[in-house]
């Protein structure tokens, strides 16, 4: 299997559409999520489907926003070992969201667009492509 492991940035809203392309389907428990605050950084520890590539895999991913002020969160599960299937990332203005399945997401107001992409382990075959109905 190809260990081609992506580490892509974001410096404006120009860059995000590519990330939130390679970002879609990777799947997060809510308890790999972090902000702190102090750092002005979230972190979400991923498996992110590699549609990148032919072959159906996976990699533990890390996505980071740097430069966040200040962070929310809609339609949250309490549960810290709830899956969520991230769908979109997207900006407005000074705020970055990132929507998952069901309805839950996160909404960072942000200094400037600082993102990174980083995959941090090597693949692993899945069986099934993700699909959208």
């Amino acid at each position: 299997m190809n260990d081609d492991r992506l580490t892509l940035l974001a410096n404006d809203a120009a860059d995000l559409p590519v990330l939130s392309a390679l970002m879609q389907d990777a799947i997060v428990r809510v308890g790999d999520i972090a902000w702190t605050p102090r750092a002005r950084q979230l972190v979400l520890l991923t498996s992110r489907y590699r549609w990148e590539m032919s072959e159906n895999s996976r990699a533990r991913c890390a996505f980071r926003l740097e430069s966040v002020l200040k962070m929310q969160r809609q339609h949250w599960p309490e549960d810290s070992n709830t899956a969520l299937a991230i769908l979109a990332i997207s900006t407005e203005a000074n705020h970055i969201t990132i929507a998952f399945a069901g309805g839950a997401s996160l909404r960072a107001e942000v200094e400037c667009i600082d993102a990174v992409l980083e995959d941090v382990s090597p693949p692993w075959a899945v069986h099934h492509r993700p699909r959208h109905g």
